[in-house]
């Protein structure tokens, strides 16, 4: 069924790519966060329908990095159980754990490219805002 031998070595190569995407999503949250907070003040003093387009922007992308970082953590978890399963001996449970961790881990990927869309796009939004001045 599968064509190379699963070692303990494959699943710990995952490692750090996981860590890295993480501290990339987390990195994205934060900035999202401090936007959203300045944004809080500029909208209690004036409301406008450029404000409202960022704001429905932003809550699509928070929700996006909350899916991008709990499918992340799935995929780190799953690569962690399958060397797990390798040092027990279970070998065919390991290889289908393994392929769900990088399909968890394209899910992801495929999330981030999806909410870097979205961020240029408000990105759009705010030059359009700036042209109308």
């Amino acid at each position: 069924m599968f064509s190379s031998e699963l070692t303990m070595g494959i699943p710990a190569l995952l490692f750090p790519a996981i860590s890295l995407t993480m501290l990339a999503y987390n990195a994205r949250y934060l900035a999202i966060a401090a936007l959203i907070r300045q944004l809080h003040s500029k909208y209690e003093e004036h409301r406008s329908a450029t404000l409202s387009r960022q704001i429905k922007n932003l809550r699509r992308r928070l929700s996006l990095i909350k899916a991008m970082q709990a499918i992340a953590i799935a995929s780190f978890f799953t690569s962690v159980v399958t060397m797990f399963l390798l040092y027990v001996g279970c070998m065919r449970s390991a290889n289908i754990l393994f392929a769900i961790s990088l399909v968890c881990l394209m899910v992801s990927l495929f999330l981030s490219f999806w909410e870097v869309q979205i961020s240029t796009k408000a990105l759009s939004i705010r030059l359009d805002s700036m042209q109308e001045k």
